[in-house]
């Protein structure tokens, strides 16, 4: 368990030895100005590693105020959030639990829509940032939403994103399967996601450009049914991200550096 050096570093590791596991602690020794410092779920090699050197049945990687949660199966695979949520979406729906369908967010991996959509499980996405994610949760009625970084907010549990909680949800869904963390998350296939940042300058606005406009368009029809085009400005950024998703990891690089070249010219 990655604690980040941050708020759970004390509680997390106590909360899952009370319940009878045997816990190795990683990132709980906060001095004021390591939180987050190459560990937690901001940053996953450390627990990636530490998950196989000590042949652990699994991983749990918080972030500093703990409300975001990576979590490393016994392989040392880093599972993210979007996975974390397939992973109880399914439990739920297989207890009868599930009210509703998934939100998401314009980032969320299309490879959740395909897996949630096999199921006959609504998926739904929101504008990125949790505050959205439960905006559209109480619109549509629905109790579990997440995003890709680690934010999973279950309103059958609490009223905001709790990493604890959210991993607390997976080791019940790996109890109540008889399944380890590898193979709960073999029915979800992550599709190969390229995102390329360009810089752009003045108030002009590249994603409304015409040929910017084309350029997506082209690469849409190429990736009919298999994949998706996403392009948004950054919040804090002179940005404009400009995002591939797609079943070929060379195809969907490709055609991402063709829309990020375009935008580059009329930014």
């Amino acid at each position: 368990m990655d604690c980040a050096h941050g708020a759970t570093y004390h509680i997390a590791p106590d909360v899952f030895r009370e319940l009878g596991a045997t816990v190795i602690e990683v990132g709980t020794s906060p001095n004021g100005t390591n939180i987050n410092d190459g560990c937690g779920a901001t940053s996953t090699k450390c627990i990636s590693e530490a998950v196989v050197e000590h042949k652990a049945d699994l991983g749990i990687a918080l972030d500093g105020d703990g409300d975001r949660l990576m979590m490393v199966d016994h392989t040392g695979y880093v599972i993210d959030g979007d996975e974390v949520v397939y992973i109880i979406a399914c439990n739920d729906l297989t207890l009868g639990s599930l009210q509703g369908g998934v939100v998401g967010t314009l980032m969320s991996n299309m490879g959740l829509e395909l897996a949630l959509e096999a199921l006959n499980i609504p998926f739904a996405r929101s504008n990125v940032g949790d505050r959205y994610v439960m905006e559209l949760l109480r619109e549509k009625g629905w109790q579990l939403g997440a995003e890709n970084s680690g934010h999973i907010i279950n309103l059958n549990h609490t009223s905001t994103g709790d990493g604890i909680i959210a991993a607390l949800n997976v080791l019940t869904a790996i109890i109540q399967q008889g399944k380890t963390l590898f193979e709960l998350r073999q029915g979800m296939t992550m599709l190969p996601q390229v995102l390329v940042n360009v810089r752009f300058t003045g108030n002009n606005d590249p994603i409304n450009d015409q040929n910017v406009q084309s350029a997506v368009n082209k690469v849409n029809k190429i990736l009919t049914g298999r994949g998706r085009v996403l392009l948004r400005k950054s919040g804090t950024e002179p940005l404009i991200r400009v995002m591939v998703e797609g079943p070929e990891l060379e195809e969907v690089t490709t055609l991402a550096n063709e829309i990020a070249d375009v935008v580059k010219l009329v930014s």
